[in-house]
């Protein structure tokens, strides 16, 4: 016998046991499934002010993680609190674990939701690492960036016979 549940929610741990006519369900909470959690975190940051809101796509890409989303906020500050009110509706939902790296300085602040990394970056320091066009091919285009690094396949470092 199931308890009834509704439709995209997952019962995390906990178990249902049946005795002869009772059900006994352990005290667990439910916790969302992994597009529900997205809509969750991609909530939280437009609440928060963030900017430039991407959201990657991983599967098939890697079994870290289903989504990454990456986004900045203005100031140290900002990230910081961002990265501690998604820590803390995550955890409200049930979502165990979640673990938050960066928060001493909020340059980069990574929270790590299980099904979904979620990176908040300064602007200036998300300039630098370009974090996103590791894992998405279609962001080599973002912001008019022609795609030349300077890297050893360009012309001007060709070295002449």
């Amino acid at each position: 016998m199931r308890n009834e549940r509704p439709l995209g929610w997952c019962h995390s741990g906990g178990t249902v046991t049946t005795y002869e006519d009772q059900t006994i369900v352990s005290s667990t909470r439910q916790t969302p499934d992994c597009e529900s959690l997205l809509e969750l975190v991609q909530q939280s940051l437009e609440n928060d002010k963030a900017i430039d809101i991407v959201t990657i796509d991983l599967a098939g890409k890697t079994s870290l993680a289903d989504y990454m989303v990456v986004a900045s906020g203005n100031s140290s500050r900002q990230v910081g609190a961002m990265g501690d009110h998604l820590r803390r509706k995550l955890r409200s939902i049930g979502i165990k674990g979640v673990a938050v790296e960066g928060e001493k300085y909020c340059d980069w602040v990574l929270v790590d939701a299980g099904d979904i990394i979620i990176h908040l970056f300064r602007p200036e320091v998300r300039e630098f690492y370009k974090i996103e066009r590791l894992w998405d091919e279609s962001l080599d285009a973002f912001e008019g960036d022609d795609g030349n690094d300077g890297g050893p396949d360009t012309a001007e470092s060709a070295i002449a016979p």
